[in-house]
């Protein structure tokens, strides 16, 4: 699925990123969030369509300047939630303004007749809230394993997997469902 080649930073820097080594983790998450939104656009791609690219930029250049000026700092072992901190306040405020960030990914794979349809809007909110809330689970979750078990990585590799496979996973069948409850 195309949309979720925008994930390729915060994948990049969940395998980079220990706590030795966020700093590198974020810098790589930077440069991969930037030469995705540059190819996007050399491309023609509208912002629409770059939400979690251009939202990685932004985090992970904040991320990367934290991490410098500050290589010791008391969010470091956090770095797995702010992620998923970052990615839910994206994901809900991308509804919050009637603009589902899935909405421009699924304007380029879909026809234009349908685009203005109401049920086309209605599964992309639903998608998006999924993203959401799996993004909000995550965030809690790796919170209280950081702060519980700081070193229990299995648990922490599963959650991430999980919140991340499962929307995926959605977001690719629920519009499926749609479209054969509809009889398209």
């Amino acid at each position: 699925m195309p949309g979720l080649l925008g994930f390729a930073p915060w994948i990049v820097y969940a395998i980079i990123a220990t706590s030795d080594e966020w700093r590198w983790g974020a810098i790589v998450g930077l440069v991969t969030a930037i030469a995705l939104v540059v190819r996007d656009k050399f491309q023609g791609r509208a912002w629409d369509e770059m939400v979690i690219e251009s939202s990685a930029a932004v985090f992970f250049a904040c991320l990367t300047v934290l991490s410098l000026i500050d290589p010791h700092s008391a969010l470091t072992p956090y770095g797995p939630a702010l992620v998923n901190v970052w990615l839910a306040g994206t994901a809900w405020g991308s509804l919050a303004i009637r603009k589902p960030f899935t909405l421009g990914i699924a304007r380029t794979m879909t026809p234009p007749e349908v685009h203005n349809q109401p049920m086309f809007y209605r599964v992309n909110a639903i998608i998006t809230t999924v993203w959401a809330a799996s993004f909000t689970v995550a965030a809690a979750a790796l919170t209280v394993v950081l702060n519980l078990a700081p070193h229990a990585t299995t648990l922490v590799i599963a959650i991430k997997v999980i919140t991340f496979v499962a929307p995926a996973v959605f977001t690719i069948r629920y519009p499926k469902v749609v479209r054969a409850r509809a009889g398209v």
